[in-house]
């Protein structure tokens, strides 16, 4: 087959690749490239450019010339993330290695939400709570452990707002690594217990997710930080090569298309970005047609500088100090704020924010109608969904794709106060009817 390289960023012309073919241990990746000024650097545990600062992406040389055959392999692969295999930093070999093998989560056409919403096209929620540690988290992490297995990391480490901590914990305990992880101190206790229970170490750090994240920033330039893949920060190329399986998956389970919109959560705003990757990959691959769709981002508006910027017209993200419920999308400063803007205005979508009470009333709708039990990130995607719809920015005719995230039972905090039984009764037929349940 042919190879084409595709990449997230525009390419320096004086920039060459760091090799002149692939690296084994990378499957199709050839290099680390800067999404700001396309400089190119060997592929290694390291997430900033040395000339301007801007993130690193990886850059691939992927097969082209036979979509059929691509598609046919894909298909045969395991039900997991590792049927896409040949499109990521992954060994060819990647299904042999110990894994919780995350992916391919339910994507499940909400039909009595869609009356609910007067969505008279197709919608799916893409149900990543399927996943082994109940969040989409799982998928990210086991592209930085195949990382950290080849650069020779023994303790694997993140900065997390909960579900990052009990998926590295779980994937450690997999695949034989100590891990450390840490969180802000005042969690939901569910995700809190989730990311303990695995035995590695837990470390509650006194302030927000953006204080927690500086501080891993500055324990992997010290020695005691020696030997440590941070998931989400030396090994961040390669971790969010994770959340592009999602599109991946989106389009195969929709009969290789694309869906005209979709709405995803905004935390770090990595996954929304990785995702558009995804569907440009396929584009370009040929394995579906080229038309154009549109990408929403949803955020909390206790936490929505991203939202904020893009309503204000700006390029710029100023940060916030969190404060919401929805505390697994509480980053006030987040890295790939400008990039979430840039998406959705080329694509043509928006960036909204819903209130608590809103998403709290989001969760329960989705329940109530699909039998899915989101988590507050779910709540707020669909919360947004519901009034995109409201002010005309999402059409209702087309084909959408609402992500949930991660499980409701991570956040029982947020619905707890307004959910219990319809009634408490005596063991009587009598009492029964008294409750007006009959």
């Amino acid at each position: 087959m042919a190879v084409q390289s595709v990449e997230s960023s525009t390419t320096s012309p004086a920039a060459s690749p760091a090799s002149t073919s692939p690296t084994p241990s990378f499957g199709p990746a050839v290099a680390l490239s800067c999404r700001e000024c396309g400089e190119r650097f060997d592929l290694g545990p390291i997430f900033a450019c040395t000339a301007c600062f801007g993130p690193l992406e990886i850059a691939y040389e992927l097969p082209t010339g036979d979509p059929e055959g691509l598609r046919r392999r894909i298909e045969a692969g395991p039900n997991n993330i590792w049927r896409y295999a040949p499109l990521l930093p992954v060994p060819a070999d990647v299904a042999d290695t110990p894994s919780l093998n995350p992916g391919f989560t339910k994507l499940v056409k909400a039909d009595n939400l869609a009356r609910e919403l007067g969505v008279t096209g197709e919608l799916h929620i893409k149900d990543d709570s399927g996943n082994p540690t109940h969040s989409f988290k799982d998928r990210v992490v086991a592209i930085a452990v195949q990382a950290a297995r080849t650069f020779g990391f023994t303790t694997l480490s993140c900065s997390s707002t909960g579900n990052l901590a009990g998926a590295v914990g779980a994937a450690a305990a997999r695949a034989g690594f100590r891990s450390c992880v840490f969180i802000p101190h005042d969690l939901e206790a569910g995700k809190v217990v989730m990311a303990a229970v695995y035995g590695g170490d837990l470390v509650g750090i006194e302030g927000t997710y953006d204080d927690v994240n500086r501080f891993c920033s500055e324990l992997i330039g010290d020695p005691a930080g020696e030997g440590w893949g941070f998931v989400n920060v030396n090994l961040r190329p390669y971790y969010g090569e994770g959340s592009k399986t999602l599109a991946y998956e989106i389009c195969e389970q929709l009969g290789w298309r694309l869906p005209d919109q979709i709405v995803i959560p905004i935390a770090s705003g990595s996954q929304l970005t990785k995702i558009d990757k995804g569907l440009k990959e396929l584009i370009q691959l040929g394995l579906v047609e080229d038309r154009p769709y549109k990408i929403f981002g949803a955020q909390a508006e206790g936490c929505s500088p991203v939202s904020a910027a893009f309503k204000a017209g700006h390029d710029v993200v100023r940060p916030q100090k969190p404060n919401t419920i929805a505390k697994s999308l509480a980053i006030g400063n987040p890295a790939d704020g400008p990039y979430v803007l840039d998406i959705a205005r080329r694509t043509g979508g928006a960036v909204e924010d819903v209130t608590d009470e809103q998403v709290v009333d989001a969760i329960k709708l989705l329940a109530r109608t699909e039998g899915i039990f989101a988590e507050t990130a779910g709540g707020v995607t669909v919360g947004v969904t519901k009034k995109l719809i409201e002010d005309g920015l999402l059409d209702p005719a087309l084909t959408t794709v609402v992500l949930n995230t991660g499980d409701g039972l991570k956040t029982l905090d947020a619905v707890a106060p307004t959910t219990g039984p319809s009634a408490t009764i005596r063991p009587t037929l009598d009492s029964f009817r008294e409750a007006g349940l009959v």
